[in-house]
């Protein structure tokens, strides 16, 4: 695959916290005013301007694209935003707790998305979508990088630990949510070898998060080609912002669901019917230890849902929340698809189970499940197959940030 070097704005060196914003999809409009309102060069400012007009603008309206644009000019007429002297290559060290993961962060092709190179495991929703792709060719610019992840290489691994083991990082902060984030600018004779080395030795790519941004991209890319009568190919439009990290230093989380009733059953006739199709245990654990079970929190108590899969079982039918849903939200509690129903929430694992409980125990919802988190074996080998996963499957943490790295063009 396509790897390259880009020119692109950064944050000066003592505003690289202050920029640096959680990503635009993981926090509501209110979520979104509370953690920026009074942090006025906090990215989220350019990513979800509608936090800066009042509550009656749509935050789909052309007032809040002009708000971003607005904004995003002001980071840089300010000094915050800069631009870089050259093109370079970067790494960008996440670490949380004990786990460290390291990501390279440069620009990708458009046509290795278009190609499936660069390979999806979910479908996008068509609003989120279009509101990406208008911020982004309003800015003529990716603020939000998207996630991939690939195959490691000795040789790549060999560039990058070398590096950071002999430098100091550029930036190296640690956020609100106690994520340490660190930023190394690549030399150009390294930038120049990975470049190389990711187009002999990495064929593919997957996409951990960022569907809708990296859909989003593409599409500006086609849309700037048709109005650019002199396009040749080799414009800063055809490429698009990603952090590249190695398969084996991920930490996937489960993505919990909660449903908000029992489909017209009681408590008792609802944990019968569960209990004819799966071996049902009461526990004192609250997320299952291994693949093929489920926890199920239901009336104060939690249970041990238990199963064993089909022997000719597809990646996709492997997955515990596709048997979930296939062998009981769907047939049981009518959740025919939980894309578009809203009797379902999904919990990103971070949230922990006491979030499950706290649901449940409220009365909000009936019944929650925590789940065992998806491989990232199991990503690749799905987006190999051309399949796509269940929605709200998987949940990378700790998150990207936005602002730390953006591609103009």
């Amino acid at each position: 695959m396509r790897l390259r070097s880009f020119q692109g704005l950064v944050p000066a060196p003592q505003h690289a916290a202050a920029v640096a914003a959680v990503p635009y999809d993981v926090v509501n409009r209110e979520e979104s005013y509370a953690l920026a309102h009074d942090k006025p060069l906090n990215l989220l400012h350019v990513d979800r301007a509608e936090i800066d007009l009042p509550l009656s603008v749509d935050p789909y309206s052309a007032e809040v694209y002009a708000k971003a644009n607005e904004n995003f000019l002001k980071l840089q007429a300010d000094g915050v935003l800069v631009r870089e002297s050259e093109k370079a290559l970067y790494l960008y060290r996440q670490t949380i707790g004990t786990h460290s993961q390291t990501g390279l962060v440069g620009v990708c092709h458009t046509e290795d998305y278009e190609d499936d190179v660069i390979k999806k495991h979910e479908k996008t929703r068509q609003d989120k979508e279009d509101d990406r792709t208008r911020l982004v060719d309003s800015l003529s610019a990716n603020t939000g990088p998207i996630f991939l992840t690939y195959r490691g290489t000795s040789a790549i691994d060999a560039i990058i630990q070398g590096h950071m083991a002999a430098n100091a990082p550029q930036h190296d902060f640690v956020a609100a949510d106690g994520v340490q984030h660190q930023v190394w600018k690549l030399p150009t004779e390294s930038c120049k070898q990975l470049e190389a080395l990711f187009t002999q030795d990495v064929p593919a790519s997957y996409i951990a998060d960022g569907h809708h941004r990296a859909a989003s991209a593409f599409r500006v890319s086609k849309l700037r080609r048709e109005r650019n009568r002199a396009h040749n190919g080799d414009e800063d439009y055809n490429w698009f912002l990603c952090v590249l990290f190695p398969g084996n230093e991920l930490k996937i989380l489960p993505y919990n669901r909660a449903v908000k009733d029992l489909n017209g059953r009681t408590p008792e006739a609802f944990l019968a019917e569960v209990s004819s199709i799966f071996t049902v245990t009461p526990t004192e654990t609250k997320s299952p230890a291994l693949p093929g079970h489920a926890s199920m929190y239901l009336g104060g108590k939690w249970y041990d849902l238990a199963w064993k899969p089909a022997a000719d079982a597809s990646p996709i039918d492997l997955l515990d929340v596709s048997i979930l849903q296939d062998r009981l939200l769907k047939p049981v509690l009518g959740i025919d698809d939980p894309r578009t129903s809203k009797r379902i929430d999904f919990i990103g694992g971070i949230r922990g189970t006491a979030e499950l409980e706290k649901l449940v125990d409220a009365g909000a919802h009936a019944v929650a499940f925590s789940m065992h988190p998806v491989t990232v074996d199991q990503l690749m080998a799905i987006s190999d197959a051309n399949q796509i996963m269940p929605p709200k499957s998987t949940w990378f943490e700790p998150k990207l940030r936005s602002g730390l790295f953006i591609h103009t063009f």
